[in-house]
């Protein structure tokens, strides 16, 4: 009986959450919510952009959930709401989110040098600007590598330089290689962002939970808030449902077959080995919408809980003081960027407002005070006009 209750609880989270029939009850205006399919329309006509796929929610539910335009722009497939999205850095708020399910269970501390749980970070050195190395005035501690203040480097460093393309180094190699390369600055003085920083995040919960990265993610994030199609590595039956991958050059969206995670032969992960923390994740706006929810909700979404509300409350506080970020307006938090002043809130955004974009275009906005999530899809690098629009729409529909 217990075994049958257990199947029938996992299918219901299982299933996509439900777009209400009238989104007036949320407190969205829905012929203003009608204007952002309308108006990416105008996008995919003008030859910018291939398709979208676009989901605001208010109050804990989805009032849209729109999908214009093409998968292909050679086929004509038309966009369909399910479909399968290379998210990049919007991956690193999920790798946060983890490495607090860890903190709670007692197994790291924010505030614990990373070289405590991964060794071969011990006598990290600092570059000066004269080209010498020195050491750093304090450690590298996780708190660092969550907010990009780390001072580590970007990108895979030389000798794996070509592991985006290739994705031939499991996690752990590509840490240790990392780890030898010395700061650009001592921790905690400026603000950079940085890709090693959150795969080293990613090698410390392969350490304390015992598994891969990607199982963790698996068996911990993904299966108990019903993300289903949300993968690092995708299965093959699946293929069919992620859009062409595009790059506007010179005003002109072309395929982009030279990157080889678009286009290229590591489109799909046949293959990888490296899990790629920084920017790995493919998913759909349902799926995500469950993530984004779940930190509204002040960690819990459908009955299950992943976070406790102080560790959401952190992760999305502002840790980065004055420093200059990569936004007017906004500080970061523990993967996150925050809103905190009037140059961040160019879309009507509250103070506090937290979000991440994707290296194709994807991005997202989760407003506390507003109690709205609006997460935009698109297969294209370059350009954010599209995106900048669906704010300024999502913004516009709310009414109370």
């Amino acid at each position: 009986m217990r075994t049958v209750l257990v199947i029938f609880l996992a299918a219901g989270l299982a299933a996509a959450p439900p777009v209400v029939k009238d989104p007036s009850k949320t407190g969205l205006d829905p012929a203003r919510l009608a204007r952002i399919p309308e108006r990416l329309r105008q996008f995919v006509d003008s030859g910018k952009a291939a398709g979208f796929v676009t989901l605001v929610a208010r109050n804990g539910q989805i009032a849209a959930l729109d999908a214009t335009g093409y998968t292909d722009m050679e086929t004509r497939e038309p966009m369909k709401a399910d479909n399968i999205f290379q998210i990049h850095s919007m991956t690193k708020p999920i790798v946060c989110a983890g490495v607090m399910m860890l903190a709670e269970e007692g197994r790291l501390s924010l505030t614990d040098p990373i070289e405590k749980h991964l060794p071969e970070f011990r006598g990290l050195m600092v570059r000066t600007e004269s080209g010498a190395l020195r050491q750093p005035v304090r450690p590298v501690l996780i708190r660092d590598l969550m907010t990009h203040t780390s001072g580590m480097i970007l990108n895979p460093p030389a000798g794996i330089g070509e592991l985006h393309g290739a994705l031939h180094k499991p996690l752990s190699e590509v840490i240790l290689v990392a780890s030898q390369q010395p700061l650009s600055f001592d921790p905690g003085t400026r603000w950079q962002y940085s890709n090693m920083g959150i795969a080293a995040l990613a090698r410390v919960i392969e350490v304390h939970s015992g598994m891969a990265f990607e199982k963790f993610l698996e068996g911990r994030i993904f299966k108990p808030l019903g993300m289903v199609d949300s993968y690092i590595f995708p299965p093959r039956e699946k293929f069919h449902r992620m859009p062409t991958a595009y790059v506007l050059r010179d005003g002109k969206t072309v395929k982009y077959t030279t990157d080889p995670l678009g286009e290229g032969k590591m489109k799909f992960r046949e293959g990888a080995r490296y899990s790629l923390p920084e920017g790995g994740i493919y998913s759909t706006a349902t799926d995500l919408f469950a993530f984004y929810q779940l930190m509204l909700n002040k960690g819990t979404y459908n009955g299950v809980r992943l976070l406790s509300p102080a560790s959401v409350e952190l992760m999305t506080a502002n840790h980065t003081g004055d420093l200059r970020t990569s936004q007017l307006g906004a500080g970061w938090g523990l993967g996150w960027y925050v809103i905190t002043g009037p140059a961040g809130q160019l879309s009507s955004a509250s103070l506090g407002t937290f979000g991440h974009g994707g290296r194709y275009g994807t991005y997202c906005l989760i407003d506390p005070g507003k109690k709205l999530i609006g997460i935009f899809l698109i297969h294209r690098e370059g350009g954010s006009d599209e995106r900048l629009a669906f704010s300024s729409l999502a913004y516009s529909a709310v009414t109370e």
